[in-house]
């Protein structure tokens, strides 16, 4: 067998050729030649990671959690294992292996050697490959890409490097030292060592001997069109052909003044963040860069035609050896001219930027050092409890012995506390509670129509929404099914359609919408439920509730409406809804069907920790007892109403004297599910996660969503239909409300919109490897709490 590994570099077009290797997939495969998907769906990410010195942390090996050497060792072994079970299945000719961060990442020998380490055992035939082009067209891509990951150094870095006689070991010489909490990195901050073509080409040959190298010509055009086809298969040797690609534009250059506005706000928040002190998400970073973008022309690449100059007799000699290279892949740009760092225009300060996010970093700080500290608290769990105020005894947890996935999976912390957890009364299991969720229920009779008394506004539904077209109608149908007779429903910065399909259903007289583009403080969510404190449909309400769109109150009592539970608690004030977390249910593609019933798969209703699992959200009477509305729960209790609030849990019971003032979730002595739960569909489908990992929370604009996120919310241990014995009346009301032709294709423009950017995303490393790793993530209950609990103190 022979292995091609195809090594970049990325702004050569890799994602075009990575892009078509997909989606030929199987046809190669018929061919004998094997494109591996086990380091990843496109780029080999994982591949680059496990073979990196481990003293060299990338940006990317930091945000995955593979910053210490043990924890990149273990993706080492897991890489080879995977990638070597998907040999032995496939039996190929031909292994084809594309990470295309390779040619611009690594440069050490040692780190070469250990990529042929890895291969070895599959096949000592490595041809490797390299796309190569115009130096000054090359840098000013990579230069724009190193920006957007926050280069702070201007191109006068590379243009001062033309002078020198040997530019790769300058080049070198030049990189900072790695500091991830500093935002220091070498493929972000450093020079462009790997245009010297000739060192490059040395460097790869030590490792895999003399001719294996192999240099292709970039052309833009060429790759872009439908015949690229015919330039992968050039590439991988493949001899017959596998049809034409679909014509797609490559990536664009940003406009000049974008680059230099992003670059110098880049060089002050180095600067803001050079204690270590601070913690700025790749996220938020990233979120910082696009407000500061501007519109105008794209840079000149003639501006860096020394470069081209540098390099043109090193470049005709290597088109002298490699028969597909021509003089015109190495064609400076047509017009030289001197390099000048654009205007960032209208009077653009950096300084002013970092001044107004200031609070969002510090923000961010510090929900990272409380989650860390809390993580920190948790991990030595407490010893086996048996006292009595335990819900259940502390018998023994469901899932008692580490499988074999999760042993592969998981850091030695979280080992750690799976040994605890066995024994302990924090295991998670589903004994407790009345109701036998694998039972479906006779579906219920349709709900008798409310009649409110004059000036009032019912039951009341307070939300706020940000791209959420996909699920509105279902979410609004469903509780109008079950007894909310009023919607209030903020929006912010929506580009799916969001804000149009509410306004059509303010039109219909189905709810209300309220526009939050210009909220203020410290969150767009809790500057609109300060603002529906003003608004007449709050105050003429009897019931207020506050959830988001991910979550449906399940009642599992009577008839399954909100009366119902009433009748059952009548002497409730305040309604803790406690969440049971549905995970992705095996579901991956975004579909167009009903949540509630793709999704039944979900946590045990025993679960202490991790705190998340019994967070609630609060319905409460309007009896002004609370003078504001957070997330969870009011807040600001008046003293006078101190003796007139009681609280209950989702089985009805008091629980008053455990949340009257403050808290947010449940504990052991008051969980309970039996009236009634609060279904969070966090996840949906795995391409969901996707396009709800891209645009962060409502809340939190500024906080990533990242593997941690899905190892806390995919919970598919257990299974709950009770919600199914709504889908009647669901179906009803939502086909009642779609019967409105302007609603139905506003749904469906915010599906497809879901869609493409689902596409869009698959289409991104950083995206596809996410969705690739939480997709291979398989925990028992025990494993996924003692996994959540450790993660972010092993990363």
């Amino acid at each position: 067998m022979r292995i091609i590994l195809h090594i970049g570099p990325e702004v050569a077009g890799a994602a075009r050729i990575q892009g078509i290797l997909d989606t030929k997939r199987d046809v190669l495969r018929a061919q004998g030649a094997l494109f591996a998907r086990s380091p990843g769906t496109r780029n080999h990410m994982r591949l680059a990671m496990a073979v990196s010195d481990p003293g060299h942390v990338d940006l990317f090996r930091y945000n995955r959690g593979f910053t210490a050497p043990e924890a990149q060792e273990k993706l080492r072994s897991q890489v080879m294992e995977a990638l070597t079970r998907e040999v032995e299945e496939a039996k190929p000719e031909t292994l084809i292996l594309s990470a295309a961060q390779m040619a611009t990442s690594l440069h050490r020998p040692s780190e070469i050697a250990r990529l042929r380490e890895l291969l070895a055992p599959l096949s000592d035939d490595v041809q490797v490959v390299a796309v190569v082009g115009d130096p000054a067209r090359l840098l000013l891509a990579h230069y724009a890409a190193q920006v957007s990951e926050g280069r702070a150094t201007p191109l006068d870095q590379e243009l001062a490097l033309a002078a020198a006689p040997d530019w790769w070991n300058t080049a070198l010489a030049g990189m900072p030292a790695i500091d991830p909490l500093k935002g220091q990195f070498e493929e972000t901050q450093g020079p462009a060592f790997w245009l010297d073509f000739t060192a490059l080409q040395a460097l790869w040959e030590v490792g895999f001997g003399p001719g294996s190298v192999r240099f292709l010509p970039y052309d833009p055009e060429a790759l872009a069109g439908h015949g690229a086809t015919d330039f992968v298969r050039a590439m991988f040797g493949i001899e017959r052909n596998i049809g034409r690609a679909a014509a797609e534009e490559l990536p664009a250059l940003p406009p000049a003044a974008t680059l230099t506005r992003q670059r110098q706000f880049n060089e002050i928040l180095l600067r803001y963040i050079a204690s270590g002190d601070k913690v700025v998400t790749r996220q938020l970073w990233r979120a910082l860069l696009d407000e500061v973008a501007t519109d105008g022309p794209p840079p000149d690449a003639g501006g860096l035609a020394a470069l081209s100059a540098r390099f043109r007799a090193a470049n005709a000699a290597l088109t002298a050896q490699h028969p597909a290279l021509t003089e015109a892949c190495f064609a400076p740009p047509p017009a030289p001219v001197a390099w000048v760092e654009a205007d960032p225009e209208r009077g653009y300060r950096a300084s002013q930027y970092l001044l107004a996010a200031r609070w969002r970093i510090d923000k961010t700080t510090e929900e990272h050092l409380s989650a860390r500290a809390e993580q920190i608290t948790a991990a030595p769990l407490p010893e086996p409890l048996v006292r009595a105020e335990a819900v259940v005894e502390a018998d023994a947890p469901e899932d008692n012995t580490l499988s074999p996935a999760a042993r592969r999976l998981m850091p030695p912390a979280a080992v750690e506390n799976f040994e605890k957890l066995r024994s302990s009364s924090y295991a998670p299991h589903n004994r407790i509670g009345a109701v036998d969720e694998e039972q479906l229920a006779a579906a219920f009779t349709p709900a008798k129509p409310r009649k409110l008394a004059k000036g009032k506004t019912g039951n009341l539904i307070v939300g706020c929404m940000k791209n959420e077209a996909p699920y509105i109608v279902e979410w609004v149908a469903y509780h109008r099914a079950i007894g909310v007779d009023n919607f209030l429903i903020y929006t912010n910065d929506c580009s799916d359609g969001t804000d149009e399909i509410l306004q059509r259903l303010q039109e219909l007289g189905v709810l209300q919408h309220r526009n939050n583009d210009k909220w203020k403080g410290n969150s767009p969510q809790q500057y609109a439920l300060n603002q529906a404190l003003k608004e007449p449909v709050l105050k003429n309400s009897d019931w207020i509730i506050h959830i988001d769109v991910d979550e449906f109150i399940n009642i599992r009592c009577g008839n399954g409406t909100l009366d119902d539970f009433f009748a059952a608690a009548p002497d409730a004030t305040n309604v803790a809804m406690t969440w049971r977390l549905f995970g992705h249910n095996g579901v991956t593609g975004l579909k167009d069907e009903f949540v509630i019933d793709q999704f039944d798969a979900c946590a045990p209703k025993y679960c202490p920790k991790p705190h998340t699992v019994w967070g609630f959200k609060t319905m409460f009477r309007n009896i002004g007892a609370y003078e504001k509305i957070s997330c969870h729960r009011p807040n600001k209790l008046d003293e006078e109403f101190s003796d007139k609030v009681k609280w209950v849990n989702g089985s009805g019971e008091d629980m008053t004297g455990e949340v009257l003032k403050t808290g947010w979730r449940n504990s052991k002595k008051s969980i309970g599910y039996d009236l009634l739960q609060l279904n969070h569909y966090a996840l949906r489908s795995a391409e969901s996660f996707l396009v709800k990992r891209q645009r962060g929370r409502a809340l939190h604009v500024d906080r990533s969503i990242g593997l941690n996120y899905w190892i806390r919310m995919d919970w598919n241990d257990h299974r709950d239909v009770t919600i199914k014995r709504n889908l009647p009346r669901l179906r009803a009301e939502y086909e009642r409300l779609m019967q409105d032709d302007r609603l139905r294709e506003l749904h469906q423009a915010g599906l497809d919109w879901h869609r493409a950017k689902a596409d869009e995303l698959h289409g991104m490393p950083e995206f596809e490897e996410l969705y690739e790793q939480a997709l291979e993530v398989r925990l028992s209950g025990t494993e996924r709490v003692a996994y959540a609990l450790a993660l972010d103190v092993e990363s």
